[in-house]
């Protein structure tokens, strides 16, 4: 029998973090104690508001299709989230409501690159971005960062890369590290992009979980960005697969194509809820405060378990932690 072909694209990396996922959901079906820290999640599920939402939208609603950016409600309801969050006037069409933030880095890498472009973004970074890339075939250039620049990318960092570069993905707080990039940093990145013709991405989506600085959205600082976020990470509505983005004018309708044809439109059921979620802030702002006590627990415990170098955990779930007293591999180690 003759072998049939399968696509090159599909030759990229498993996400680690479901494998892990995977083997612990094992270990819990065989009987196995479990501690669920594996994934990038709340430790607690979506607001009351939003449960009641949607129950309401389903006894309601016919939970049809809607329009491919969304319903126009819910984009109005993260547009005014923009002028009380952030004191940001961000037109209406420019808003897209996505399946998940997952949804919005594929449409946004889609209508930004090309096959054969070369996107630069932190090492350590979020692995996902550099395996989206690479099945769309988009060249990663990963740049090393360290605790010198608080682990995260700067431009003459960028500028020490050979070649051309026609993308920057940076996120603050950032995955895996939990670092920010603070304003001056951030306008440095955004004039460097400007100047260069780099297309740049900001993740924001852990932003409204951060410890002793608000998060810089790039809206604030640019029109030229693409800007990522997501209901999963503040909102607590990881399984819910509903993110959004703020585009610049001309990826608008370039994006409008992709998503018609890629999704039709995200989850019906999660738009009507979604809009409750903003009337949660002060339940969720309280969880941001336990999140923090855990924080402060860890950062006075690890060192006394061998990880004595930390990453600055600025914001985010996590702490980013050097191992190499202990073994010189972190995957086995885990494991």
């Amino acid at each position: 029998m003759t072998k049939l072909k399968i696509a090159g694209r599909a030759e990229i990396a498993p996400f680690i973090v479901m494998e892990v996922l995977r083997a612990a959901n094992e270990r819990a079906a065989a009987g196995g104690d479990v501690l669920h820290l594996e994934v990038g999640q709340p430790g607690m599920g979506a607001p009351s508001v939003v449960l009641d939402a949607a129950r309401a939208a389903l006894a309601a609603d016919r939970l049809g299709y809607t329009e491919a950016f969304g319903l126009t409600a819910l984009r109005e309801r993260i547009r005014r989230h923009y002028r009380e969050f952030y004191g940001l006037d961000v037109p209406l069409e420019r808003i897209v409501v996505t399946t998940g933030s997952s949804g919005a880095f594929l449409l946004s890498f889609l209508a930004a690159f090309d096959a054969g472009d070369r996107v630069a973004m932190a090492a350590p970074g979020y692995p996902a971005y550099r395996n989206i890339l690479k099945a769309l075939g988009v060249e990663t250039v990963e740049i090393p960062v360290d605790a010198a620049t608080r682990f995260q990318p700067s431009p003459a960092l960028l500028d020490a890369v050979p070649g051309r570069l026609d993308g920057l993905i940076v996120a603050s707080p950032s995955n895996p590290t939990g670092t920010m990039l603070g304003p001056n940093e951030l306008r440095a990145l955004v004039t460097h992009c400007r100047v260069r013709g780099i297309r740049l991405v900001s993740d924001e989506i852990y932003h409204g979980i951060t410890f002793g600085h608000d998060a810089v959205s790039a809206l604030a600082l640019t029109d030229e960005a693409v800007v990522i976020n997501s209901f999963s990470k503040y909102f607590c509505m990881t399984g819910w697969r509903l993110g959004w983005m703020v585009l610049p004018p001309d990826l608008i309708r370039p994006v409008e194509r992709l998503a018609q044809n890629f999704f039709i439109s995200p989850p019906s059921l999660s738009q009507h809820a979604a809009i409750a979620a903003f009337g949660a802030r002060e339940e969720l702002d309280a969880r941001v405060v336990r999140y923090g006590e855990s924080r402060a627990l860890l950062l006075e415990q690890l060192p006394k378990a061998g990880f004595e170098d930390l990453a600055p955990a600025d914001g985010a779930f996590y702490i980013y932690a050097d191992s190499s007293r202990l073994s010189n591999d972190s995957e086995a180690l885990c494991r």
